[in-house]
């Protein structure tokens, strides 16, 4: 649901079937039911509806309604993510400055204080949602850096699609790969494990290739490996050792 909300903050749609006789006490039986009571309240807008014949069902197109519905929940969001302002901003500067130390003292310390069991998942049916999950809440953290790098993720370059790539607006200054595992515990991985094996794919995957070709040179390319387990996170670099 929250990648959904983010699709609909960037102007986006989502197609789901709906139930128009939802009452309150069934709001925790699914994502459609949430959906339901969007629109009922004036917060989404149908922009299609089709009837499917295979489920029998009418599915819908939804968007958020207006620009004043958008700054809403934008403000809303912001006033979640307000008290943590201030560890985001170190975040990121640590990571400008080449400081790993700081970048792991600083994920911890939002891990410890804003993550749950629910976003990091404990079962091993849940292998792609944990990693997901960080991808998405490192993604955010960077957010602030837009004005001085192009900031993508989950793009083609050299043999695979990388995490998140940072590309320097002005030149001379270093672009950043990084690359998220989830340690897997039940399989007797460790946290430098999970570090290693997310900088290797980058090697072996040649991420690198599309910064190269726009002209940034492999010295000024920084290479980061994200692992998770839990609340517990480690940051490793290419070239220093765990």
């Amino acid at each position: 649901m929250k990648m959904v909300m983010e699709k609909l903050l960037c102007g986006g749609t989502l197609h789901t079937a709906l139930d128009e006789q939802i009452v309150f006490s069934q709001l925790d039986q699914g994502d459609e039911a949430v959906w339901s009571l969007l629109l009922a309240g004036g917060y989404l807008k149908a922009v299609h509806a089709e009837f499917n014949t295979d489920r029998m069902e009418i599915e819908y197109d939804l968007k958020l309604t207006n620009l004043e519905v958008r700054y809403m929940f934008l403000q809303m969001i912001r006033g979640w993510f307000r008290e943590c302002r201030g560890v985001q901003n170190a975040f990121y500067k640590a990571l400008l400055r080449g400081d790993l130390e700081g970048m792991n003292d600083y994920m911890n310390a939002i891990s410890c204080e804003l993550f749950s069991s629910f976003d990091t998942g404990k079962k091993p049916s849940q292998k792609t949602q944990p990693e997901r999950f960080y991808h998405g809440f490192v993604l955010g953290l960077l957010a602030e850096l837009q004005d001085r790098y192009v900031i993508t993720s989950n793009r083609e370059s050299g043999f695979g699609r990388y995490d998140i790539m940072l590309e320097p607006k002005e030149k001379g200054r270093d672009a950043f790969l990084i690359e998220f595992k989830v340690a897997r515990a039940d399989r007797g991985e460790t946290l430098e494990d999970a570090v290693r094996s997310a900088l290797d794919q980058i090697e072996k995957m040649q991420y690198e290739i599309a910064l190269q070709s726009r002209g940034i040179a492999p010295e000024q390319i920084r290479k980061y490996g994200f692992a998770f387990e839990g609340k517990k996170v480690l940051i490793g670099e290419e070239g220093i050792r765990l």
